[in-house]
This record gives C-alpha cells, sequence and structure tokens, in this order.
C-alpha cells in the first residue's frame, strides 16, 4: 500500500516537469528568434544630409540579412532616427533608443560632434558605440572608452598621407587649409601638419567655418588671396561642394586636395559640376562601383544586385552606400562571432577581436583588423585623382 502515494506522486509529478521543461523550451524558442535590436542615428536631414545615404544602405543590408533568416534564426530590428546633425538632437535620440526602445546596442552612427555628445553616456551605461562612422581619433582609446570603436581610418591618418603626397609631388608648395570648426576639422588640420614635419610653416592661410554658416565665400576669398597654390580641403559634403563651385568662380586654380567624406561623385562632385571638380585629389579604402576597372568582379556583381533589389532608386555609384554597405557587414560579422551570446560585453569583445577581416568593397589590400589594445579597424588608404567622370587611384596603399 505504500507504494501507491509514491505512485501518484510520481504520475502527478512528471507532467510537472514536463510542463516546466515546455515552458523552458518556450523560452530558448523566443530567445532564439527575438530580434537583435540596433540603434543608429544619421542625418537624413540638416547640413550633412548627404551623408543620410550610409543610413539607408545599412537599413537596406539588414533588411536584406532578415530575408536570408537574419543572425543564427534572429531578426534585425534597426532603429535608425534623423538627428540632423545636431548634437543635442542626437543626445536625445540616443537616450530614446537605449532607455525606452532597449537596443542591445548603438551602431554606425554618424558625426564627430554628435558622437563625442553621447559617448561618456554610452559609455556608463556599458552600452557598445560600434563602428561610429567618423575618422576622429577619439574613438580609438579603448583604456578611456572601452564601449565605443570607430571603424574608417582616422582623419589624423588620412592628413597624414595628404601631407606625404604634398611633400613628394609639391614640394615647395604654399598651402592653404579649409576646415569644420570642430574635432572633425581639427584632427584633419593636425594630422596633416604632423604628416608635413618640419616642413608645416609650408601652411600659410588657414580658414575655418561653422556647421551653420551658410557659405565659405569669405574664408576662400581670404585663402587665395595668401599666394597659396595648394588647397587642402577639410570640410563637410555641402561645403566641399560650395568651395569646388567657388574655385571656378574666383578662378584661382590650386592643387586641390579634397577629405574622403566629401568625395562622394553623387552627392558632392556632380553637385559642385564634374568639369570643375576635374584634376581634385582624395584618398579611397573602398571600392568606386563607377570605376572601370572593378566592372566585371564578383565583388561588384554582388553589390550592384543588392543595390537593384534593396535600393532601387538610389544611385548605385554613390560612395557614401558603399561605405553603409561595409559597415553593415563588419557588425554581421561581430554578430556572427558572437554566437548565442548576444550580450553587450561579449558583442564588444568580438568587435575587439576581428582579424584580417576582407570586406568585398574595399580595396585590395585593405582589411579589417581590431583588438583589445588598438580600436582602428581599417587604417589604410591609397590616393586618387579625379578626371572629371570618376576617380582612378594611383601609387601605393599608405598604413596597413
Amino acid at each position: 500500500m505504500l507504494h501507491h502515494p509514491r505512485r501518484r506522486f510520481l504520475t502527478t509529478a512528471l507532467p510537472l516537469v514536463g510542463m516546466g521543461l515546455g515552458l523552458g523550451l518556450c523560452g530558448l524558442a523566443r530567445a532564439a528568434t527575438e530580434a537583435i535590436r540596433i540603434g543608429n542615428t544619421n542625418p537624413y536631414s540638416g547640413p550633412a544630409a548627404a551623408w543620410g545615404a550610409a543610413g539607408k544602405a545599412m537599413t537596406a543590408y539588414f533588411r536584406m540579412l532578415n530575408e536570408q533568416g537574419g543572425i543564427q534564426g534572429r531578426p534585425i530590428e534597426f532603429l535608425s532616427l534623423d538627428d540632423g546633425y545636431s548634437p543635442s538632437k542626437t543626445v536625445e535620440a540616443t537616450r530614446r533608443l537605449v532607455e525606452q526602445d532597449r537596443v542591445l546596442l548603438m551602431f554606425g552612427a554618424l558625426g564627430t560632434a554628435t558622437n563625442m555628445a553621447v559617448q561618456a553616456y554610452l559609455n556608463e551605461r556599458k552600452v557598445p558605440q560600434l563602428f561610429v562612422q567618423s575618422g576622429a581619433s577619439r574613438w580609438n582609446n579603448p583604456q578611456q572608452f572601452p564601449w565605443t570603436m570607430g571603424w574608417s581610418p582616422s582623419y589624423l591618418s588620412e592628413g597624414r598621407i595628404y601631407a606625404k603626397a604634398i611633400l613628394s609631388e609639391q614640394p615647395q608648395a604654399k598651402v592653404a587649409v579649409l576646415y569644420q570648426n570642430d574635432d572633425f576639422g581639427k584632427d584633419y588640420l593636425n594630422g596633416l601638419r604632423d604628416g608635413l614635419g618640419a616642413q608645416a610653416s609650408r601652411i600659410v592661410a588657414m580658414a575655418s567655418y561653422e556647421v551653420t554658416d551658410a557659405t565659405v565665400d569669405s574664408q576662400l576669398i581670404a585663402l587665395k588671396t595668401s599666394g597659396a597654390d595648394v588647397l587642402v580641403n577639410f570640410a563637410a559634403p555641402k561645403f566641399a561642394a560650395q568651395a569646388i563651385r567657388r574655385l571656378a568662380e574666383m578662378s584661382w586654380r590650386p592643387v586641390h586636395y579634397l577629405n574622403v567624406t566629401a568625395n562622394s561623385i553623387k552627392s558632392v562632385l556632380e553637385v559642385a559640376g564634374l568639369d570643375l571638380s576635374k584634376g581634385l585629389i582624395s584618398a579611397a579604402y573602398y571600392k568606386d562601383p563607377s570605376d572601370p576597372r572593378w566592372q566585371g568582379t564578383p565583388e561588384l556583381k554582388a553589390y550592384r544586385e543588392f543595390m537593384a533589389r534593396y535600393m532601387p532608386q538610389a544611385d548605385v555609384n554613390d560612395v557614401f552606400y558603399v561605405a553603409g554597405y561595409c559597415n553593415a557587414q563588419t557588425l554581421e560579422q561581430v554578430l556572427r562571432q558572437a554566437g548565442s551570446d548576444l550580450s553587450r560585453a561579449n558583442v564588444m569583445r568580438q568587435a575587439a577581436n576581428l582579424r584580417d577581416l576582407k570586406l568585398p568593397m574595399l580595396l585590395p589590400g585593405i582589411t579589417v583588423n581590431t583588438s583589445e589594445q588598438d580600436y582602428a579597424p581599417i587604417q589604410a588608404m591609397q590616393l586618387q585623382r579625379f578626371d572629371g567622370q570618376r576617380w582612378h587611384l594611383f601609387g601605393s596603399i599608405y598604413g596597413r
């Protein structure tokens, strides 16, 4: 008789264990299919709206990933808000994404001043601020800001590259510099000075502008009167296009170096005038879809197919879309490396553990590398010259 209560206990307990197991499996299933929420801010309006193309490309890329099954069966929910390139709006949007939308991480937000405005906040909350779309050197500071990582080559490095080119090609040059009056422009300027070294006195004039300025006309007039025969243009797209047009109107024809963030044919050079842009020198680290040398390659074919399907109205030759595409591929790699552990800490560990990652649209010889001590994923570039229709690479790759 004693065994009956025991039997009843077992027969009633087993369904409870099964129910508990079922609830556990349901929880695991939900976790396995729950969306990976990613936050982003971009200037879809305002003076830097041309850069918003990168955010649009990211949105399209994650849509493609979701159609392919997401990351280990989990869809990506990409929440991208317009901050108009205004730091105060970036703060408001980032707080909303973190505190209300509960994003796992912030990714690919654009701008130096805008990202600076939220860097301390995100690090205090231990929210990854990954692959910032800005080449400011402050994103590579894992000791002070372990939750922040840049993506593109630093403005300091790019400024040094132009200095090397000037010393090599225009050794007697008198140099004028146009730059944005914030960390974005000052990083470029410091890189140029550093690269010129003992020849830094060749900089005979400098003029800065504010993002809120209407034009850079007065700055260019002042620079021309200096007698400079080389202009290094560290302006954002809107002002870079203005400068190209204004130089022609002023009949000033210096050797003109244009920074990477403003060298889009579609968003800058066409706006300024392709004929007026002929002879510009810039740098590159990803492939220009209009360059004949890449036509017919599997990498460009895949990119064109992506654009045709997910962004049919966009200009496939706008390199700002290429930047967003490459940036999104880098995050995809990080999320895949993270496996089933999508904690913020593990995501950050994987972001700092990228080894010779080859992205299809990066230039040959340029790879993505990070470590716990080095948060600068891309550190190499190549010079290019505009012929009135397209950019042509020349020289060797600088950096690693």
